[in-house]
């Protein structure tokens, strides 16, 4: 129930209200006796279904363009790039544990109403620009394998709606599950390519060494601004903070503090496996294209065509489809869990889940399939490239928050982030709100 701004709650100026995902919340049990490795197996999931969004078709382009132009050089971006995601995800955790509120919750209980409504919309915006990217990758990847146009596929991958409908309805673990089972598959087929790809691992490993060159030369500044600009993306800071709470973990501090402990296990875990992948798709690039003179390679199906000839087997374009594909069934699942939480979060509005998902797969499909329709592959390549501007537009706006609210001993009580992370923490927040205004100003000037 809402109070009114003049009474507070623990520090929230109003009350939590019923929770997001409610259909499924606190509905996965947690062991509270048993080993150590029993009692974490509990919170495995959620870690994996942020991972996605960390690998992402946005991300794909960013690797392939950075890959195939400067070798193994940016693979050290990559890698502060998830340092960010990491620190930043675990803050969610915190949060949401603490709390009992998700990111969208917390600003909703904590600002007054226009600055939440703004806020709101704010997010919507980035849902959308998110849904919209792995939409168009998941029409790709159709194309790729089965050769169905991109207008089709694009309408394809509506369906999926109807396939998180039924995997929720059965348990969330479910969810996890097929999340998880593709992500494997993502992982088997680069490992297969990066077998034929025989990188020099020398250079693989001295790509993870920060050099200058990345600062003084221009070009490749620009590239590494985008790969940062593109990885942590606002969808991912609520998404995490709404579906940890799946889990029934206690009330009490000690039991909190053991699902905290558990639940930043899971989600570093799983973002180390979305390094891999990044690295992955870059190493890839590195040693297939640059190595053999391709060094202007950035679009998915440009990647996919020559794949085959300079590997010598006509599986490995297959096998980057299908590497596709699974990461955009995957991307489109998580951000239209993330659609529901910011929606039901900061409007305290409660839809029937399947109209809330085909209502934000609507509303990505639209704009999707009309460049599809009008410009074709090079249509949707741009707009992939907009739908990551517009997301470095938006990250501040939930960046700022999520960092301003787990420093808040009010709010967070014995769980307020301790001031190494808070620090940690706030330096991210303004090295990626540079960096993404850097990345606007570039754009901007590339209009002009």
């Amino acid at each position: 129930m809402d109070m009114g701004s003049s009474e507070l709650f623990g520090g929230w100026r109003r009350s939590r209200g019923e929770a997001s995902l409610a259909d499924v919340h606190r509905t996965i049990a947690v062991a509270t006796s048993g080993t150590f490795l029993r009692r974490a197996f509990a919170f495995v999931g959620p870690g994996y279904l942020v991972a996605v969004g960390y690998m992402d078709p946005g991300n794909w382009a960013t690797s392939l363009a950075g890959g195939s132009k400067f070798g193994y050089t940016l693979l050290v971006v990559a890698l502060v790039s998830n340092v960010m995601a990491i620190i930043l995800q675990s803050l969610c955790a915190r949060l949401a544990i603490a709390s009992g509120r998700d990111l969208a919750q917390a600003c909703r209980d904590a600002f007054p109403r226009p600055v939440a409504w703004v806020l709101w919309l704010l997010a919507e915006i980035a849902i959308i620009a998110t849904d919209i990217a792995e939409v168009i990758g998941t029409a790709i990847g159709l194309n790729l394998i089965f050769g169905i146009p991109l207008e089709l596929g694009v309408i394809i991958t509506a369906l999926d709606v109807f396939l998180i409908l039924y995997l929720q309805r059965v348990g969330f673990r479910w969810v996890e599950a097929l999340v998880i089972t593709l992500l494997g598959v993502i992982a088997v087929c680069f490992g297969i390519q990066i077998a034929l790809a025989d990188p020099n691992w020398g250079e693989v490993i001295r790509g993870f060494a920060p050099t200058t060159e990345i600062v003084t030369n221009p070009e490749m500044l620009y590239l590494a601004l985008g790969i940062l600009g593109a990885t942590v993306m606002p969808h991912n800071l609520y998404l995490h903070s709404g579906i940890v709470q799946t889990r029934a973990y206690g009330e009490t501090l000690p039991e909190k503090r053991e699902a905290l402990k558990f639940a930043t296990i899971d989600s570093t875990v799983a973002l180390m496996f979305a390094l891999l992948i990044n690295a992955s798709i870059l190493i890839l690039a590195a040693s297939t294209f640059n190595a053999t003179g391709h060094t202007d390679v950035a679009e998915l199906g440009e990647a996919h065509t020559l794949l085959a000839p300079l590997l010598g087997l006509a599986i490995a374009p297959t096998l980057f489809g299908i590497a596709l594909l699974c990461c955009g069934i995957n991307s489109t699942v998580t951000a239209t869990l993330a659609g529901q939480i910011v929606m039901e979060g900061f409007l305290n509005i409660r839809l029937p889940p399947w109209l809330r998902r085909l209502i934000t797969r609507a509303i990505a499909i639209i704009p999707a399939a009309g460049v599809t329709i009008w410009a074709g592959e090079k249509g949707t390549a741009e707009l992939l490239i907009l739908t990551q501007v517009v997301l470095s537009l938006q990250l501040s706006f939930a960046v700022f928050p999520l960092v301003m609210f787990t420093a808040d001993r009010k709010k967070m009580g014995a769980l307020v982030a301790p001031l190494w992370l808070i620090i940690l923490a706030g330096v991210v927040a303004l090295v990626i709100a540079a960096l993404n205004v850097k990345l606007l100003f570039d754009f901007a000037g590339s209009l002009f």
